[in-house]
């Protein structure tokens, strides 16, 4: 039987996915483990985090991350300066985007808020999309430790989530078709990078997995993933 053009397309696209998949998932390599050396001499008990500042086109990208950051980091161990504090805080100094706020000279950041370290956020993906068999919301973000009395770099790390993570694809090509779009209309309608925000948050910021951070003063597994005196 021969298929009309479109459904042949429909199908070449399904395929050529498919294999993109299979060649991404065979080329992935195993990260080096992170050289902590300079988190361990440092040892920072409060964070600061700033505003995350927006690569993606969506606006409530910053926001929507902001308030997820402080569970992971305070389950970690460590103080965090309330995050709407900090962010009126540079409003009321004139600063009202991110990119001002990051521009802050890291000695005025520490004579303000007596923190020990700010934690830099970009997000770069955040959003609902929808292509010709799947729909999904993704949120990819990458962090920078910095240590606000020596300006050291402690730590760096990178995150995302998606909500196509485990979708069953059954019911073959047809199958895939119907679910990338209820997907896309239910995850677009009930705003679902928000949620996906907070996994891509804790997958960013929690101590206890690889080339995570390490766990701070306040976890009773303080010094126990390598966060010993040097």
């Amino acid at each position: 039987m021969q298929l009309n053009p479109f459904k042949a397309r429909l199908v070449k696209a399904g395929l050529a996915a498919m294999v993109a998949a299979a060649l991404s998932t065979g080329c992935a390599t195993t990260k080096a483990p992170y050289d902590y050396t300079q988190f361990k001499q440092s040892r920072p008990s409060s964070i600061l985090v700033l505003p995350p500042l927006n690569g993606s086109p969506d606006i409530n990208a910053t926001y929507s991350m902001l308030s997820q950051v402080t569970l992971p980091l305070a389950e970690s161990g460590y103080y965090v300066f309330p995050v709407s504090l900090v962010d009126e805080t540079f409003h009321q100094n004139g600063l009202n985007n991110p990119a001002e706020m990051h521009e802050v000279k890291l000695q005025k950041l520490r004579e303000i808020f007596g923190a020990d370290a700010a934690l830099y956020i970009t997000v770069t993906q955040y959003g609902t999309s929808y292509t010709v068999i799947s729909s999904e919301s993704r949120v990819s973000a990458e962090a920078r430790l910095i240590d606000l009395r020596s300006e050291q770099v402690l730590w760096s790390g990178t995150a995302t989530a998606s909500s196509a993570e485990g979708r069953n694809s059954s019911g073959g090509l047809v199958g895939m078709l119907v679910q990338a779009v209820v997907s896309q209309i239910i995850e677009s309608s009930t705003n679902h990078s928000h949620r996906i925000a907070g996994i891509a948050s804790n997958r960013l910021l929690s101590a206890g997995i690889p080339n995570g951070m390490l766990y701070g003063p306040r976890s009773p597994k303080y010094q126990t993933d390598g966060n010993a005196r040097p």
